[in-house]
């Protein structure tokens, strides 16, 4: 089934509030409010947290698997590149020198969490994604945009809830 793009304009934050958590109440077919509800502002508001939910971070499972994996993996090939030498004469030294490995091991670990926390940041941004397909030059001025992803069978309820609470603008969009 294909899906719809609807954008809806609000003059103010309060009514965009209140058709948020009514499509969060309302069950809608194709619908899932955390992933298909995009809310769009000229400027930086506080309380969208607050009534669209905390998002989850995953950002720093990414940094502690990219620093253990990076350290192991350095450790491993330094200690193992080492011991490939076992048949000289190393005059009572141990064949793998721990405290000069620690060294370089200490920088891989950090290399490879700030490589893997930058790969990690790129996909859970969502990055490199498409740009969205409905867009309203009048959202970078003065009015919020709530930008929704639903089946095409449900855009009727959709439009029905953002006619209810006065959206001064409705756009649609329907993608393949």
């Amino acid at each position: 089934m294909s899906k719809r793009y609807m954008l809806a304009l609000y003059n103010n934050f309060e009514d965009a509030e209140s058709v948020v958590s009514e499509l969060r109440n309302t069950e809608i077919k194709g619908f899932k409010a955390s992933d298909d509800l995009i809310v769009k502002s000229p400027i930086e508001h506080p309380e969208v947290a607050r009534f669209l939910g905390e998002k989850p971070v995953n950002v720093q499972w990414f940094t502690l698997i990219g620093a253990l994996s990076g350290g192991l993996l350095a450790f491993f090939l330094i200690a193992g590149s080492q011991a490939n030498f076992y048949s000289q004469m190393k005059g009572g030294k141990p064949i793998v020198p721990f405290p000069p490995d620690f060294v370089l091991t200490y920088e891989m670990f950090i290399l490879g969490g700030v490589y893997i926390t930058v790969l990690g940041f790129l996909i859970c941004a969502g990055l490199p994604a498409r740009r969205s397909p409905l867009y309203s030059a009048k959202v970078s001025t003065d009015q919020i945009g709530l930008l929704v992803k639903v089946d095409d069978g449900s855009a009727g309820i959709l439009r029905s809830i953002f006619t209810k609470h006065q959206a001064l603008e409705i756009q649609e969009e329907v993608s393949k």
